[in-house]
């Protein structure tokens, strides 16, 4: 099932359990689709006529369609959480801990920098309901992160939660000092953070001459 057929399905299904006619799917796949690009570029905080426009439907037919545009916000941004959730779900299975929680601190601060919608729901109040896919991520998260310090490939002096507000904060800033981040700053922003956190020999040593 794809990301788009999964959300249309959950909004479908609280339309009272009547098997929908095709162009009403297409109507509801179309309006998920242009949602899902919406808060991408433009964030929570899209309004129902832009999305309407961009799915090339009359708001008539939006409304008519999904509950409600936080209806259909939830159903997109769950999805995209989802998504990444899914990712660290088959990362707990690496048997390399450092390269799981790598490759899954790459896709989640690649999520949250290409998705302004995703940055702002994970990072402050947003009046829409997506806590379930959001758990489920935080603790597949913590998982990784203290999966990695079992291993002592992972610093073990900082919390799961010191590591996760690190690689969130990578997301949360694209100007400073007048200046304008290029497209990849954050992967290589990234790669200094991991740097910083994994264990190597030499990390190990300093360790030991502080004991």
């Amino acid at each position: 099932m794809t990301t788009t057929e999964s959300a249309t399905d959950r909004l479908l299904a609280d339309q009272g359990g009547r098997r929908p006619r095709a162009d009403a799917r297409r109507n509801v796949a179309r309006l998920v689709a242009a949602a899902r690009e919406a808060v991408v570029e433009v964030g929570v905080d899209v309004t129902a006529h832009e999305i309407a426009h961009r799915a090339g439907v009359g708001i008539g037919t939006f409304y008519r369609r999904v509950p409600s545009r936080e209806a259909l916000l939830e159903a997109v941004l769950a999805d995209l959480v989802t998504e990444v959730a899914e990712v660290a779900r088959t990362l707990l299975s690496d048997p390399d801990p450092w390269h799981g929680f790598r490759t899954f601190a790459e896709a989640f601060v690649r999520l949250r920098v290409e998705s302004k919608g995703i940055n702002e729901a994970l990072g402050r109040e947003c009046g829409l309901d997506i806590d379930a896919p959001v758990i489920q991520l935080r603790e597949r998260a913590q998982l990784l992160i203290e999966r990695a310090q079992a291993a002592g490939a992972l610093r073990a002096d900082l919390t799961w939660q010191d590591v996760t507000f690190l690689l969130a904060g990578l997301s949360s800033v694209d100007r400073t000092m007048d200046i304008r981040a290029e497209p990849e700053q954050w992967r290589r922003s990234l790669h200094v953070v991991l740097d910083g956190l994994q264990v190597t020999d030499s990390v190990a040593r300093m360790g030991n001459l502080s004991d």
